[in-house]
């Protein structure tokens, strides 16, 4: 008997390894994901331990009427149903900030005690909050819920808050600690650890200076520029990603110094594979600070939270029922700004605005606004509790009320079912996560849009309509001849097409009814073809840093990956994923390519090599040329660092900031240990280029930590 169980135990152990959910390696190819985001207070209570911990008592709710105290959600409440989330077809979760936060209550408005259950008031960014770890702060939990989401196939983003520590005129005073170590706070900062600006309103949101230097909501605004708060942040992040975390989302990237973040995911990427995308708000593509922000997402190596197109789904969709073709300026205009705009995530709601269906409370726009969100370009992020309908409308639906306790964890529901289907599909199907988007039939009500990667081919077809169907005819596909039955198999009411012969990629779809509140989606894989790369990252690194190329039909045997005309050493090889190691070639822009062992060569993919790794510089220049309106001064110099010399406005170093003009001043993050030549030019709102006399500045860059130029322009 005991010769049978241990070979029974032996068979066991083979099928766990044999048939264990696939967790692809690397993080850096987010765009087959499907993310989930937690606020993990308001999910599952995992263990009662944890909800009164003694170094915060006070600050839970067992009654759950208080919306701004703890309810209980922690990370083993996570792990335990992470089974639920990869059966939806969930393949990374965001978690709120797990982070050690304020232990004090602060009375509101109106005396009534809240807690930082969100997570957004660090105090310790080392240590897991108790409420959802443990008393001792200890990584154990959070630990737990990583193996437990990786052994599930399911990547783990933490949402990473270095802008600020907590409230400054309250509770703990903005105090910060460094792995319990106290290391200061606002009220007593003889160290300069925090900016002392004012809160941000008015106009300022959109001003450049205000928005990255002053204070959000008297939150105590960390001086990320200081050496020693430089050091703690990223060394912070680097120990997540020791713990096991496959990516980042950073909150308020447009109020974090601009500049130093270019550092910050230079040291994130060195240390190791990740994926960041951070949070700038904006309203749309005219908001006064949309350049600035494509700009930012083009240089970092950071993606983005797709504000513009969660306006234009949330109108289009929503209450006010605006016409398809505000979508589709929104895809237009975004995709010829954004370098990598399949790396924007896109999203319906999130914790910061009322859920969808507070706003248009109709199950049928939301499956049409979920489907789009999952088929269009970009990596779809679901917020908790959309697949069981969750939302409360109370003064609107607004923050505290759009992140009620998750309650139903219902495997059937159609957006469950949804998620699941259109999750499979992203991940079968290369056109969805590498893909052009393209319009191909389009009217007020209706929307029918095609996803296409070389051969691979998805089109899809949404009719927001709630009474009236519509006759499509004239609908043209690059889908090849044949009849295609709806993916979504009648989900949501789709049916069948027929596709006939014709040329350039425009093939005629026989006329067809698509009816009311109706997604059809129909798709086409294509068999073995050449190399074919839809995706690398991270995008920008100096040698050294690793990198993964993905795409398909690479081959299983190791063929050859070259920057330009340099071969690089290749770490990894799959059909579907490369990983490289950048090569020692010069700083600058290289057309990537992947050639098969037999030789065939792929399609080129942008990165920018950089000189070295990235320190955080405060470049000042005193009494610059005189400017007007609409002018500004810009930073250039001879490294891809500061540009090459460019004199544009989308590639020149910029614009700099003048609280105190005619002084100028930005961060800029340039190579380490390297003598650089720079100088300043003036862009006046005509796009007229003033260079500044005399020879170029020079400076050595130190070899860590961050540093300081000042200079005067020469006349």
């Amino acid at each position: 008997m005991r010769k049978l169980s241990r070979r029974l135990a032996i068979v066991a152990l083979l099928f766990s390894v044999l048939f264990a959910p696939l967790r692809s390696t690397t993080a850096a190819d987010f765009k087959r994901e499907v993310i989930y985001q937690i606020i993990t207070d308001r999910f599952f209570d995992g263990s009662s331990s944890n909800n009164n911990p003694s170094q915060s008592s006070g600050l839970y709710d067992s009654t759950k009427t208080n919306w701004r105290a703890y309810w209980g959600g922690d990370l083993a409440g996570i792990q335990q149903k992470m089974s639920y989330l990869a059966g939806m077809g969930v393949t990374a979760i965001w978690i709120s900030p797990p982070v050690d936060n304020l232990n004090t209550n602060i009375p509101d408005g109106s005396g009534n005690p809240t807690a930082s259950y969100h997570g957004y008031q660090a105090r310790d960014f080392k240590r897991i909050e108790e409420h959802f770890g443990n008393s001792s702060n200890s990584w154990t939990e959070f630990d737990n819920l990583v193996t437990a989401a990786h052994a599930n196939g399911i990547k783990v983003i933490v949402d990473f808050a270095p802008n600020h520590s907590t409230q400054n005129n309250a509770g703990e005073f903005g105090a910060l600690y460094d792995n319990g170590t106290f290391l200061g706070n606002f009220t007593s900062d003889s160290n300069g650890y925090f900016h002392h600006n004012a809160n941000i309103s008015g106009s300022g949101w959109d001003d450049r200076y205000q928005a990255q230097y002053f204070t959000l909501f008297d939150l105590a605004d960390i001086n990320q520029q200081h050496p020693t708060m430089d050091a703690y942040l990223k060394a912070a992040a680097q120990l997540f990603q020791q713990h096991g975390v496959d990516g980042f989302r950073i909150d308020a990237i447009k109020h974090l110094n601009w500049g130093w973040q270019y550092s910050l995911a230079n040291s994130i990427y060195t240390y190791g594979d990740s994926f960041l995308f951070g949070e700038w708000f904006q309203s749309g593509t005219s908001d006064p600070l949309y350049r600035d922000s494509y700009k930012y997402a083009n240089k970092t190596g950071i993606s983005m939270l797709d504000f513009p197109l969660n306006t234009a789904i949330r109108n289009v969709f929503g209450s006010t029922n605006a016409n398809f073709s505000e979508i589709d300026s929104v895809i237009s205009q975004e995709g010829s700004n954004f370098t990598w705009k399949e790396d924007l995530v896109t999203f319906i709601d999130n914790h910061d605005m009322a859920r969808f269906l507070s706003i248009n409370n109709n199950n049928n726009r939301l499956h049409e606004a979920l489907a789009f969100t999952l088929t269009s370009r970009g990596i779809p992020c679901i917020y908790y509790g959309t697949e069981q309908y969750l939302h409360n409308d109370t003064s609107g639906g607004t923050d505290p009320y759009n992140r009620p306790m998750m309650t139903n964890f219902s495997t059937s529901t159609t957006a469950y079912q949804l998620i699941n289907k259109l999750s499979t599909l992203r991940r079968n199907n290369p056109a969805i996560a590498y893909g052009s988007m393209g319009q191909r039939w389009i009217n007020n009500d209706v929307y029918i849009y095609e996803r296409r990667f070389f051969g691979n081919v998805v089109l899809i077809a949404i009719n927001k309509n709630e009474t009236t169907g519509y006759s499509i005819s004239g609908l043209n596909t690059s889908l090849p001849t044949g009849s295609y039955s709806d993916y979504l198999t009648g989900l949501l009411g789709g049916s069948s097409i027929t596709v006939n012969t014709g040329s350039g990629g425009n093939n005629p779809v026989t006329t067809f009814t698509l009816p009311a509140h109706t997604v059809a989606v129909w798709q086409f894989t294509e068999g073995a073809s050449t190399p074919q790369i839809g995706s690398i990252g991270p995008t920008v690194g100096q040698p050294g840093v690793k990198t993964v190329i993905a795409g398909k039909d690479f081959g299983s045997t190791t063929g050859t990956v070259k920057f330009g005309t340099t071969t690089a050493t290749v770490n990894s090889w799959t059909p579907t994923q490369i990983t490289v190691t950048t090569p020692s070639v010069t700083n600058g822009n290289y057309t990537v390519t992947v050639t098969n062992s037999t030789s065939q060569v792929s399609n080129g993919i942008q990165y920018t090599v950089l000189t070295a790794k990235l320190i955080p510089i405060t470049f000042t220049v005193n009494n610059a040329t005189p400017t007007q309106v609409g002018d500004y001064i810009f930073l250039t110099g001879n490294t891809v660092e500061l540009s090459n010399w460019s004199t544009t406005w989308d590639a020149a170093i910029g614009p700099m900031l003048t609280p105190n003009y005619p002084n100028w001043f930005l961060v800029a993050s340039v190579p380490a240990g390297q003598t650089i030549q720079f100088k300043f030019i003036k862009i006046a709102a005509n796009g007229t280029v003033t260079w500044e006399a005399g020879s170029n500045h020079t400076y050595t860059v130190p070899t860590s930590g961050t540093g300081s130029v000042n200079v005067n322009w020469q006349y």
